[in-house]
């Protein structure tokens, strides 16, 4: 069902929209969580580090499509606020084609590239195997994650979230049921977790392209509709590409962040692992309200409705931070059982207990005010902005002040967790900044 953000209740419209999206990524996000459990029991530590690092360049790959996704959904809800449905066919289109091609490299790199990059981070020893078994594995489903991310792109850039929750809901039942099937009664281990990934992705991509094939889809599209057409090509790139360096980077800076906890030896590893696991599923109601205001600020400043647009950065900020408060809560009160679900071992738990005390509380409040304002410029067409505060967040930060408390300053791990909870503040302070001064309202659509 499409939604037309440029009239009506904003904060009404906001939630209805971000709670699909929401339940979408905490969905996509239990692929990864079952198999961290699920191998974590079955398999032990090594698998549990193997899956976690194998997975951070997955992400890192996969950020290429995200961008270019966020590029198609921008365009096309500022084409759908416009009223331009030619415009919209044309972008959807240009984004089909552009995804298709780069979903070919990006296996392509994964496969050549994956044990090198592995290398680099530092995995240990007994993980490195598995690791490499499953990154080599999860890549040839990256086809399908390409596809599925442009077509519910297209889907929310007119206003739709709840076919792609659906498509999710499916998949996931499935990758928990083969999950538990491969890995523990055929005892495929890491292996049989990456079978079950690319499986579920598999069909979550064929029930997406069935609502296109099947004329379900809202955007009625001719083969000649695929070959890309230079405007939307340029407006796309102009978005995606700054947003794929952001995503690129932000995973980069995990993936080194994983490097810095690797070097404290496999319990560290491990329990950072969980902690990350568990700061993504918190930092999911970020990015659900985020899509939700980066989709309305498009179709408002595309009918150029700058008012609107910034009501719904502010009720953006005001449901993000309540909805964090009620993520957190529960974690800091219950943190020893989120961390044994996922390990049982003692040092592991110790160590997983002390990185969510320290890096999953206040700091997200800062956190969530910073992804809002940068998702509120991605949808006024500045994701230039959103970039260069990601990388400050990601690499200045997150990355340099890591490094500086836990060597420097002879904290040890303790300074990696510290790093990870002071890492939004500047971004924090960039975005009221970028947003009090008004000059989204005055940039060329």
């Amino acid at each position: 069902m499409q939604h037309d953000f440029t009239r009506g209740n904003v904060p009404a419209l906001l939630i209805r929209f971000a709670i699909p999206i929401f339940l979408s990524n905490l969905l996509q996000a239990c692929y990864s969580v079952a198999d961290m459990a699920i191998v974590g029991r079955l398999v032990g530590s090594a698998g549990l580090t193997a899956i976690d690092n194998a997975s951070r360049i997955c992400f890192l790959v996969t950020s290429l499509c995200a961008g270019i996704a966020v590029g198609g959904t921008v365009l096309v809800a500022q084409r759908k606020g416009a009223g331009d449905e030619n415009g919209i066919r044309e972008s959807t289109g240009t984004l089909f084609t552009v995804t298709a091609i780069a979903s070919i490299a990006m296996t392509v790199i994964c496969e050549v590239a994956g044990k090198p990059m592995l290398m680099a981070m530092r995995v240990p020893k007994e993980a490195l195997p598995l690791a490499v078994e499953y990154l080599a594995t999860v890549s040839l489903g990256t086809i399908f994650v390409f596809g599925y991310n442009s077509i519910c792109g297209v889907m929310r850039g007119l206003g739709d979230s709840a076919r792609p929750l659906a498509y999710v809901a499916c998949t996931v039942i499935v990758n928990i049921a083969l999950d538990i099937l491969f890995v523990g009664p055929l005892k495929l281990g890491v292996r049989g977790a990456a079978i079950a990934t690319v499986i579920s992705e598999a069909l979550s991509f064929g029930l997406a392209l069935s609502t296109v094939a099947g004329g379900s889809f809202p955007i009625k599209l001719r083969f000649s509709s695929l070959c890309p057409k230079r405007e939307s090509l340029i407006k796309i790139l102009s978005i995606g590409v700054p947003q794929t360096i952001q995503m690129t980077v932000l995973n980069l800076s995990y993936a080194i962040s994983s490097g810095l906890f690797n070097s404290y030896g496999i319990a560290v590893s491990a329990a950072a692992g969980i902690g990350l696991k568990v700061n993504t599923m918190v930092a999911m109601v970020c990015w659900a309200v985020g899509q939700s205001v980066m989709t309305m600020a498009g179709q408002n400043l595309g009918a150029k409705d700058t008012r609107r647009a910034a009501r719904c950065a502010r009720w953006g900020i005001a449901v993000a931070l309540l909805a964090v408060s009620c993520a957190v809560l529960p974690i800091q009160l219950f943190t020893v059982n989120v961390v044994s679900a996922f390990n049982s071992d003692p040092a592991v738990i110790r160590e997983g207990v002390r990185y969510l005390r320290i890096a999953c509380s206040l700091n997200f409040m800062l956190y969530a005010v910073m992804h809002i304002l940068d998702s509120f410029a991605t949808g006024a067409g500045d994701s230039s902005f959103a970039m260069v505060n990601a990388m400050l967040h990601s690499v200045v930060m997150r990355l340099c002040l890591s490094v500086l408390l836990s060597v420097s300053f002879g904290m040890g791990c303790v300074g990696l967790y510290w790093g990870e909870s002071l890492s939004p503040t500047l971004s924090c302070l960039l975005g009221i900044g970028y947003f009090a001064s008004g000059f989204w309202k005055r940039r060329k659509r």
